[in-house]
């Protein structure tokens, strides 16, 4: 098992959207610092650093900013619960333009069945209980695979629930989530909660509150199990990369 740490490991670089809300920042900043826990390396800014953080859309850096200031091979593990534009387009461009030429991509974090578990957690959390009617809220993308990414999730997490699920999207898609909560009121649902599938706390997440649910889950936010499966994809690139540098 590869553990971070130790000389000639390959770096992680935590890979997210970016948001202007605090408390997504400090989110994904907390997630960042428990990941680095979990490996054993501290976060820093340091070009010798094992583990950093960089942001597509927003914030900064970017991707291409950190490798650029890496000595050594890294690992991108992108931070994404779906596998849209970002994942397909920003993270590749990113690193062609960065000129590192020893990086590997892991996986996008979602779908995953840790995910649904987390979810359905923050879901009862919330006051839902068997019997209510359940919207599963995501950001949405034009990408068909990402739009397939959230079709197997919300599976997922109708499993793990043992009920049906709507699917809706806060930004881009349809239906919209306010239209799939007044279409379950009017076809007598008597309660209806609204399930989070979204990293972190920001702007699409305070829509799900003025959507009219009797309740709104946590987003996925930092938990072991997000810490672990991070580490986890970590480990298994960082093998793989070891494996191609060997040859």
């Amino acid at each position: 098992m590869v553990s971070a740490g130790l000389p000639g490991d390959p770096a992680l670089v935590l890979v997210a959207h970016g948001t202007r809300s605090a408390r997504g920042v400090e989110m994904i900043a907390a997630l960042a610092d428990a990941v680095g826990v979990e490996l054993g390396v501290p976060v820093s800014s340091s070009p010798n650093a094992l583990l950093r953080t960089a942001f597509v859309d927003v914030l900064g850096p970017s991707p291409s900013e950190v490798l650029r200031d890496l000595d050594g091979p890294a690992v991108v593990v992108p931070a994404f619960l779906a596998s849209g534009y970002h994942v397909y387009q920003d993270v590749p461009r990113e690193i062609a333009e960065s000129g590192h030429g020893a990086v590997a991509v892991t996986p996008a974090m979602g779908p995953d069945p840790a995910l649904a578990r987390i979810m359905a957690v923050r879901l009862r959390s919330a006051g839902w209980q068997p019997g209510d009617s359940v919207v599963f809220a995501a950001a949405g993308s034009s990408d068909s695979r990402a739009r397939q990414d959230v079709r197997r999730a919300a599976g997922m997490l109708a499993e793990q629930i043992g009920a049906p699920v709507r699917i809706a999207y806060v930004a881009t898609g349809a239906p919209r989530v306010p239209e799939v909560v007044a279409s379950l009121r009017e076809s007598g649902s008597e309660r209806v909660f609204i399930a989070s599938y979204l990293l972190a706390h920001g702007l699409f997440h305070q829509r799900l509150h003025d959507a009219g649910a009797d309740g709104v889950a946590e987003p996925i936010g930092v938990h072991p199990a997000v810490v672990r499966l991070i580490a986890d994809r970590y480990r298994t690139a960082a093998r793989a990369l070891a494996d191609v540098r060997v040859r």
